[in-house]
């Protein structure tokens, strides 16, 4: 299928404006396809050549005023009108649609908990042609009207509070939207569980697959109670009323994205409905999640972006306020897990070699492939890091102020980078473009490096800056308690500003130098940041003595950076996270490190006669974080699944599974069975037999996903055939998740000498299967599907002779080079790399 173009964007916006979309969508027309009809009224400026978009499994019929255009009018998606006359014109289309499985367009969904059938809609980036014809760009908005038959007993959702329409049974119609993007239509339809309620005068509703009715159920009150409050407090701070005419929020299954912010129709994985225990951290994340797709209603779906290279004008700041917001509303603290995870995100993918600004050049993304890259780390993570620090510069008042002025002016319209920096440098008064071009238009992470020497009358720091940005941070000085010399106590905290200038900046302080002094605490600023010696042997004795979690953060932001590139041992990282994890307080700092610990310095870090000991030492942490007394069930979680996820003895897992916990730990619910049994199946404990017992136990999607990835994680010959073929075969049986799932199971260091023959295969099987499948399965062969366990050179040989093909999917290149980047890296604080080099700042 063709690609859309920025410059076939820009001629399409200058010949057309769109006024109305009229889409009537049959869902009861059997399991391979839909039938769509869509009407659009449309005028053209001008006389002129253009075309729509459409992906059909059938094209029924199409005419453009009346006058049909004929089968050979659509030719690789694109349906040619030429000849368009100045004024009103209207297009109709009749076309079968294909179900999707890959959560593209209109992904169908048998539960097999129950066999009922689920369908919704997922229309971003490019995939709205899946769904119906359409002027498939952002900046070509238009008014949706929405008519669906559905099977009678089903529900169905869509951007405008939806209807059953009198005597007509099965028939639903949407109110009209006001003007949206093409890539928000959305539609959901299914026998759903739906918790409603109404706050602020407008419907509110929960709505998941019947099979997770009890889990929503437990948990609606705590999702619904911060959904309003988040509701209540964006009204606090917008001037610009909530813009659409109900809230509702689907929890779907089989979900490539964490959420998307459809109008009235935020779609969520339906992950978020917990069927087991969950960690604090894990509520949170989803208190975020909501927060965040609520604020896309204003960012992004009332004002949005003209084309895809200010995708930051959307995620950076949905993502910043979400965070933010979730804080002000609730008792929730995100942004310790920001610190630590999502920022962690944004500083790997900042260091790659796909790194870009924030906010690319024109032309730095030409076309639809292109824009699918740049949803990562950096226009996610750096981009609301970024305005953290605006936020720190400007102060909160005079950026809301900016952010209103920026709604006022282009309500239900587009809007660019410049149109943003002009708004807050109005409100603001202050260079608002050149800190723009500083922090928006520079790839990489800058670097602080202090220099600490006492003096007779203080201490002095020199600061080295690499980078071009610039900060206003905090350094934080602290020192043991001489009552308790575990517990950390300030020593002196100093504001300071450095300019975009690189280079070394000295500052003189009084007073005795701190023990520990961490640059940017508070972790206000986006830079990584390095600890002097004197102060990495005295975070040794105090880390977990900090009394502030983002101090701590930093901290540990600081260590892993420092063994990423290579100048700490992962055996002192390791020596860090046992004297002072199991005495962390803050449920995000433990996950995120563990995670660390376990996946990048155990796995990949490490050789094969260092990674038992890295278990062993991991095994106690979980056994200190176990001891009698520790009542905290998030603690006590997080302990089990690192006790599980580090164990090497069979038969200490055998004696946990018979007895239904792990010593200390909570009883072992669904999702820790699974874990246990996927670790017994690594270390070859288990039968397929066992498995199928257990998925039996678990008739479940989930379930289905368990036994996936536990088959495909035996070592047997056999086995990782079975699960190769699931993987990379043409009959392409799997759908997303299951993919993932099967992926996730297939490679263990562990297990290197059954699965060194599919190490030397996977890239010529990922770059048919992206071929074959597109976007969203080449992301997950990238991603999930790497041979992972492989850190030599051999693989990063085979990796770099597959990025020289110029076949390769887009979607895969990236995410292929990412991995390779990783690898090098990974050689690099092995000592293996040879000549192997780090392309990245």
């Amino acid at each position: 299928m063709a690609t859309l173009t920025r410059r076939e964007a820009e001629d399409r916006a200058r010949l057309l404006s769109v006024q109305r979309y009229a889409i009537d969508l049959d869902f009861t027309r059997g399991e391979e396809t839909f039938r769509s009809v869509t009407t659009i009224r449309f005028t053209a400026r001008e006389a002129g050549d253009t075309f729509a978009e459409l992906r059909p499994a059938v094209l029924r019929s199409a005419a453009l005023d009346g006058r049909d255009l004929g089968p050979d009018a659509l030719a690789d998606g694109r349906l040619a009108l030429a000849g368009l006359t100045p004024g009103e014109h209207e297009l109709t289309v009749d076309a079968d649609l294909p179900y999707s499985r890959t959560g593209e367009g209109v992904h169908r969904f048998t539960d097999p908990a129950d066999g009922l059938t689920y369908l919704y809609s997922m229309c971003c980036l490019a995939e709205g042609p899946l769904v119906f014809a359409a002027f498939d760009q952002p900046d070509l908005k238009a008014v949706f009207e929405l008519t669906v038959t559905a099977p009678e007993g089903w529900t169905v959702l869509g951007n405008g509070v939806a209807t059953p329409e009198p005597g007509a049974p099965g028939r639903w119609r949407c109110a009209p939207t006001p003007p949206i993007s093409t890539y928000l239509m959305a539609v959901a339809a299914g026998p759903w569980h739906s918790v409603r309620t109404e706050h602020a005068g407008l419907p509110f509703a929960l709505h998941v697959r019947r099979s997770l009715a009890e889990y929503l159920d437990k948990d609606a009150e705590e999702i619904l109670g911060i959904t309003r409050r988040c509701f209540d407090r964006y009204a606090e701070i917008f001037t610009e009323p909530y813009p659409f005419d109900s809230y509702d929020q689907a929890f779907v299954p089989e979900f490539n994205a964490g959420a998307m912010e459809n109008p009235g129709l935020v779609t969520l994985r339906d992950e978020f409905v917990f069927r087991s225990a969950v960690t604090d951290t894990e509520r949170a994340t989803r208190g975020v999640v909501i927060a965040h797709e609520m604020a896309h209603m204003w960012f992004g779906d009332l004002v949005t972006l003209r084309w895809w290279d200010d995708i930051w004008l959307n995620e950076s700041f949905a993502e910043f306020m979400g965070y933010q917001v979730l804080t002000d509303a609730t008792a929730h603290r995100p942004w310790t897990e920001f610190a630590t995870s999502r920022k962690a995100w944004g500083y790997d993918a900042d260091q790659r070699p796909s790194t870009h600004p924030i906010a690319p050049e024109p032309g730095a993304v030409p076309d639809t492939a292109s824009a699918w890259l740049n949803f990562d780390g950096i226009s996610y993570a750096k981009g609301a890091s970024a305005l953290r620090q605006l936020v720190t510069w400007l102060g909160e008042d005079v950026f809301l102020a900016g952010i209103n002025e920026h709604f006022a002016r282009h309500r239900f319209g587009n809007a660019t980078l410049a149109d943003f920096i002009d708004a807050l440098a109005t409100a603001s008064g202050r260079p608002v473009p050149e800190w723009a071009e500083a922090w928006l238009r520079t790839p990489g992470p800058d670097t602080l490096t202090p220099h600490v020497d006492g003096t007779a009358d203080g201490w002095r720091l020199r600061l080295t800056h690499a980078g071009a940005r610039p900060h206003r941070l905090r350094l934080g000085g602290w020192a043991a308690d001489p009552a308790d010399p575990a517990r950390a106590v300030p020593a002196g905290s100093h504001e300071i500003e450095l300019n975009a200038e690189e280079g070394t900046t000295e500052h003189a302080f009084p007073g005795p130098r701190p023990e520990l002094l961490i640059v940017n605490d508070g972790d206000l600023t986006y830079a990584k940041v390095r600890l002097d010696p004197h102060s990495w042997q005295a975070a040794l004795r105090l880390l977990s003595g900090l009394p502030d979690p983002l101090s701590r953060a930093v901290v540990w932001n600081a260590a892993r950076d420092m063994v990423r590139d290579g100048e700490l041992d992962p055996l002192a990282y390791l020596d860090a996270v046992r004297r002072h994890i199991p005495a962390e307080p803050a449920p995000a700092i433990a996950e995120a490190v563990l995670a660390f610990a376990r996946a990048q310095v155990a796995d990949r870090y490490l050789d094969e006669r260092q990674r038992p000991a890295a278990l062993r030492t991991l095994a106690g942490v979980a056994a200190d974080l176990l001891a009698p007394g520790v009542a905290d069930p998030t603690r006590r979680l997080i302990a089990a699944r690192t006790a599980i996820g580090a164990a090497t003895a069979p038969e200490e897992l055998r004696a946990w599974w018979s007895a239904g916990t792990v010593p200390g730990g909570p009883a072992l619910d669904q999702e820790l069975r699974w874990r246990l049994l996927h670790r017994l199946a690594v270390l070859g404990a288990t039968t397929e037999g066992e498995i199928d017992e257990e998925a039996a136990r678990d008739a479940t999607a989930a379930g289905e996903e368990g036994a996936a990835r536990c088959r495909a994680a035996l070592p047997e010959p056999r086995a990782k055939a079975a699960a190769w073929d699931a993987l990379f075969a043409a009959e392409d049986r799997l759908s997303n998740y299951l993919f993932i799932a099967t992926a996730e199971g297939f490679w263990h260091p562990e297990q290197r000498a059954v699965l060194a023959p599919y190490a030397e295969r996977y890239f010529d099987a990922a770059a048919a299967l992206a071929a074959r499948r597109g976007h969203a399965l080449a992301q997950a062969a990238a991603r999930h599907a790497f041979p992972r366990g492989f850190t030599d050179p051999a693989t990063l040989r085979r990796g770099e002779e597959c990025l020289a093909r110029p076949d390769l999917l887009p979607t895969l290149r990236r995410g292929l080079a990412d991995q390779l980047d990783d690898l090098r890296r990974a050689l690099r604080v092995l000592g293996r790399e040879g000549d192997v080099a780090l392309d990245a700042p």
